[in-house]
């Protein structure tokens, strides 16, 4: 969504800003309804040379190779000129000139793999075949793969001989080992200062384990104690002096810096720990055998699709745990097995790492923190590492509360080198808040696989009282697809890849634009990842803050909310209000979401672009399918010389968004040329898609892309730079009029699409 765009009096009647003037997008960084902030700067797109490659499989003739030089050709006569009664003559070998070699040479650095065009053009310069071209990068390809090789085998023997040496070394301390005090043999005897080091290390984990065990001996197979529940405290929304809108409530709700009830829970007391620890372990193997076992624990589901949790055989499996479920509160249970490309080692630091989690899960996890470490566990990784942690799980619409819980984190390698990491929730520990969401035992299995892959084993298993989701969310939240396994999979294989291409070394072909050295690509990359952060943060129905409905919008319940921000220099200083609604439409999400993040149709929904065509500046792509990309978008208006947008589109079976943000041209020069993103303002707005939970015959779950949408459309506008600044009536008026435009013309583009 460009800035600077005058919005038209027919569609905007009541955009007015505090000095009576009509504006949008006067911010650098966001949607503004003050004046437009026109800055001098524009962008140099630079010329990009798009890389060809070409995957050719082709076996090397013995004749047609040279070790030495990997350069030179061969022939001999044909058969019908040879005489039968002589010996073969020897073959004739044709050497290439150095310049040939020097020229092919050069062109191998830029490109090892020529296409045919660029062989018959290089044929032609060098005075050779096109087919000699071809051979020599043949041989050349294959004479660069067997040196590194070579290279890496000759890392390996020395790797090798240093461990043998230092195996030895350890075999001779241990066989002459003897007693200080007498001299004679002992079983220790007199070490060096690192295998002193090393049996400390062994002793301090075995007292580890025994301490575990012997609490795990106590504790194991008694209930765990219910402690009484103290009802919850109602939050104070904030006073911003909004005034009274008839009926309805003060605006409130202040997001930054506001009181965090995460933060208001404590660690838990030393008493406690014991349990916490029992209760960890006993999670570990009940998780374990939840992810390998089937029937009758895990039934198929009716269409055959997805498997059910059996409740009665799940209590006759594991009767201990956290206690019989509540009254009122609804079972929800999953599992889901994938193949995701990142190692196993790295997957387990983004789980116990609280930051890399809440980023990678940005669409799920809405906000996290780790209270307290009871173990890191052994050192040098996470087997044993024991975490007291809080988080706050959501679906990115206020349509449906998120999910608190209050839980322990437990990480474990096992003998078959798999590795696990279970939850379990400690809200029977809580000092106040009523619980709403309870975890079993939830996690997943990770196993290693070759080429740096990993298979993962994931189970959801919750109780919930859900009774305050919106009824156009309950199909989708009874299926499993908002809070289930299947969600958490298939967010974590989009993420994979897309931490795959941020990670690559080299532009890959077919990105194009501006987009010119691969820090400028990282950057960028970064940009965009906190951008998508901020939106998903701020669209849900979190505890940090209140929404307050608006009526008579044309649409579904637009909700809007009041947010301050204050020397926070990843977001424009003032008073922002947020705007999001929720809606069905009887279309599949995928067509919805291929119509929202085509810059092409951009016009038919973007009230502020004043129907002008949107040109992409820059692509990069970032997964195998096409709508997970980053893209830098500008108007064609000249009116938005001065800003572009940022947008990044994201897809997978369970969701998919369309996130974007207006852009200074000067910050995002800076990006582009590597610079830190985290100091560029934004304030995104954007477009979450998911599917209604039922196939288009109705009733029965399916797979997505079937079915309906439930679509979030949400705004955040700068209303006024000054933070302590009251919100005017005006101000909300004019973002319930852009709310309820947008959505009358999506919902007009789609019908006719599916018509």
């Amino acid at each position: 969504m460009p800035a600077g765009i005058m919005i038209p009096a027919t569609h905007m009647p009541s955009m007015m800003g505090r000095n009576g003037n009509v504006a949008a997008y006067g911010s650098s960084s966001g949607l503004s309804l003050g004046q437009p902030n026109m800055m001098d700067g524009q962008l140099h797109p630079l010329d990009m040379t798009q890389n060809t490659s070409e995957s050719e499989i082709a076996r090397l003739r013995e004749d047609d190779f040279d070790s030495k030089s990997g350069s030179e050709n061969h022939e001999g006569a044909s058969g019908d000129d040879q005489d039968p009664n002589q010996r073969p003559k020897k073959k004739r070998y044709h050497r290439h000139t150095q310049h040939q070699i020097q020229e092919m040479e050069a062109f191998f650095k830029e490109c090892p793999h020529p296409d045919d065009k660029q062989r018959k053009e290089l044929s032609r310069e060098l005075g050779l075949e096109p087919l000699q071209v071809k051979f020599w990068f043949q041989n050349k390809r294959t004479q660069m793969k067997t040196q590194h090789e070579r290279h890496e085998n000759t890392q390996l023997r020395s790797e090798n001989e240093k461990l043998r040496t230092e195996n030895l070394r350890y075999r001779e301390a241990l066989s002459n080992a003897s007693c200080p005090n007498c001299g004679g043999p002992t079983a220790i005897g007199e070490m060096s200062f690192d295998e002193h080091h090393l049996r400390l290390e062994n002793a301090r984990l075995r007292e580890e384990i025994d301490r575990i065990s012997a609490i795990a001996a106590k504790y194991v197979g008694k209930p765990v104690v219910n402690y009484p529940l103290i009802p919850q405290v109602p939050t104070r929304p904030l006073d911003l002096g909004v005034g009274n809108f008839g009926a309805q409530p003060g605006l409130g709700g202040e997001l930054f810096g506001a009181s965090d009830l995460l933060r208001s829970i404590n660690g838990p007391t030393e008493a406690d720990k014991p349990m916490i620890i029992e209760l960890a372990v006993a999670a570990m193997e009940e998780l374990f055998r939840m992810a390998q076992m089937g029937e009758p624990l895990w039934l198929p589901s009716l269409d055959g699709t997805t498997t059910e949790l059996s409740e009665d055989e799940y209590i006759r499996s594991f009767p201990r745990g956290i206690g019989p479920k509540p009254p009122g509160f609804k079972c929800e249970a999953s599992r889901e097995t994938a193949v995701v490309i990142m190692n196993h080692i790295s997957l387990v630091e983004i789980l116990m790492d609280v930051n890399q989690w809440s980023t990678v899960f940005s669409g799920i996890v809405s906000r996290a923190m780790t209270l307290e470490v009871l173990s890191t566990g052994v050192a040098g990784n996470y087997n044993g590492a024991f975490q007291v942690m809080t988080a706050e799980f959501q679906v990115p619409s206020p349509l449906v509360p998120t999910r608190e819980s209050y839980f322990v984190r437990y990480c474990k390698q096992h003998a078959d080198g798999t590795w696990a990491v279970v939850d379990v929730s400690l809200d029977n520990l809580r000092p106040s808040p009523v619980v709403r969401c309870r975890r079993r035992p939830s996690g997943c299995l990770i196993q290693e696989m070759p080429n740096g892959y990993s298979k993962v084993t994931w189970v959801e298993h919750v109780e919930v009282d859900d009774r305050g989701v919106h009824n156009i969310y309950k199909q989708l939240v009874n299926s499993g697809l908002a809070f289930g396994a299947k969600r958490w999979v298939a967010t974590l294989d989009r993420q994979c890849e897309r931490l795959a291409s941020a990670m690559a070394t080299n532009i890959p072909t077919g990105e194009v634009g501006v987009i010119t050295s691969q820090e400028g690509r990282k950057s960028m990359l970064k940009l965009a990842e906190r951008m998508v952060i901020s939106f998903c943060a701020g669209v849900s129905a979190s505890t940090a803050h209140t929404w307050t409905t608006l009526s008579g919008s044309g649409a579904d319940d637009v909700r809007v909310m009041t947010r301050k921000s204050v020397d926070d220099p990843g977001r424009p200083p003032g008073i922002v209000l947020s705007a999001a609604t929720s809606f069905w439409l009887p279309v599949p999400p995928k067509r919805v979401f291929d119509f929202l993040r085509d810059e092409n149709s951009r016009s038919e929904w973007d009230i502020l672009s004043n129907g002008g065509v949107v040109q992409e500046m820059a692509h990069i792509a970032n997964g195998q399918d096409t709508g997970n990309c980053v893209s830098l978008l500008r108007s064609a208006n000249s009116s938005q010389s001065n800003m572009l947008i940022l947008q990044e589109s994201c897809t997978d079976s369970t969701a998919s968004f369309v996130i974007y943000a207006p852009v200074d041209v000067v910050a995002m020069n800076m990006v582009l040329n590597g610079g830190d993103p985290d100091y560029v303002a934004l304030l995104p707005s954007g477009f979450a898609i998911l599917p209604d939970g039922t196939t288009a015959h109705g009733g029965v779950i399916g797979e997505v892309g079937s079915g309906g949408s439930l679509l979030t459309v949400a705004f955040q506008i700068l209303v006024d730079s000054v933070p302590t600044a009251k919100l005017s009536l005006g101000s909300v008026a004019t973002v319930n009029n852009l709310i309820a435009c947008t959505v009358d013309r999506i919902k007009a583009a789609v019908s006719c699409e599916n018509a």
